[in-house]
């Protein structure tokens, strides 16, 4: 038990006591307590004594006001409880923009169109921000790569900035009952503050293990996103292909390939994309972000006890079953590899 309060025994424990003093100083007009220092020292001590024998000889009693006394100061501590979580609930619904470092807010406060953004690094948020419709779409900018949450426990978890950051963003809390969290509300899925949660990562292999690492993040936190469908994926395309009266967006090597040939003997000029940061905002609006021209690709785990042990083997702890996986399947990936 925490410690008691005299506020736990004032509400359950009246003690009259008729004294008589000869010479008495009182702290005011209304005589509510007496001053003199002696006379406060002489009635504790006796009421202290008094209140021992008391106690021993009616145990009933004392077992009673004692009970009482635990019954006041866990009402207490619940009321307390009660007043921070509410407390915690009501501020998650405040402008997060003054609370979390370079997370952009958008205008909307309908929840039912708002989409936030996660994005890697400071260049792709600015090239985001300007691209984006500042109605219903927010931006979040992570710095770096987050930590792989399969291998790390929730001490390091919740002492990461990039990741406290973005589940404040989130607002819903996560669905984890450790002491480490105690900065967060636990899951409250009327509480999240976004329709879609897309993750905007570059399309290279940098960008995929970005996007991983978010994706392991939300899992282990937050699974319920994921199975509700509101995590998703932008695609962004992979080439630019440029003629004299079009421009062409391949988002893979076969759709070049085909582009290419579509073109045919008419000139031509391909530009890799160097990243999101390196986007005109023109062309990051019209394949990445209007909602009437852009690629999502939904994230459903349609087998969730298979995506935990594809998660585990190939970035968990499960060293042995990584390189089982490697001998059996590395050959399928073979293709991806750079042997220049």
């Amino acid at each position: 038990e925490g410690k008691i309060k005299f506020d736990d025994v004032e509400d359950c424990l009246v003690c009259v006591i008729s004294s008589f003093s000869s010479v008495s100083s009182y702290e005011n007009q209304t005589k509510k307590a007496v001053t003199n220092k002696g006379i406060q020292d002489a009635m504790t001590a006796f009421l202290r004594q008094s209140l021992e024998i008391y106690f021993i000889e009616n145990p009933l009693e004392a077992e009673k006001i004692a009970e009482q006394v635990l019954v006041n100061k866990r009402s207490r501590e619940n009321a307390e409880k009660t007043r921070l979580n509410i407390k915690k609930k009501l501020s998650g619904n405040l402008d997060m923009t003054n609370r979390v470092e370079k997370f952009v807010d958008c205008r909307s406060k309908d929840i039912s169109v708002r989409e936030l953004f996660i994005v890697e690094g400071d260049s792709a948020k600015g090239a985001c921000v300007q691209a984006r419709n500042p109605d219903f779409q927010a931006i979040m900018p992570i710095r770096g790569k987050i930590l792989n949450c399969l291998k790390v426990d929730y001490d390091r978890i919740f002492k990461s900035d990039i990741i406290t950051d973005l589940l404040k963003v989130l607002g819903c809390g996560v669905e984890v009952k450790s002491k480490a969290n105690k900065h967060l509300a636990t899951f409250d899925m009327d509480a999240l503050r976004w329709n879609k949660i897309i993750i905007c990562t570059d399309a290279d292999v940098d960008g995929f293990h970005i996007r991983t690492m978010l994706l392991t993040m939300i899992y282990r936190l937050v699974p319920t996103l994921i199975h509700e469908g509101k995590v998703f994926i932008a695609e962004s395309p992979l080439y630019e292909i440029t003629t004299k009266n079009e421009v062409y967006f391949a988002y893979d090597e076969i759709e070049k390939d085909k582009f290419i040939e579509q073109i045919g003997e008419e000139k031509f000029t391909i530009q890799r994309s160097k990243g999101l940061g390196e986007n005109e905002p023109d062309m990051m609006n019209l394949t990445t972000m209007n909602p009437e021209t852009r690629r999502l690709i939904k994230v459903m785990p349609d087998d969730a006890a298979q995506t935990a042990e594809i998660f585990d083997i190939l970035i968990g702890n499960n060293l042995q079953a990584r390189k089982d996986y490697i001998v059996e399947h590395g050959n399928e990936y073979i293709d991806n590899l750079d042997v220049s």
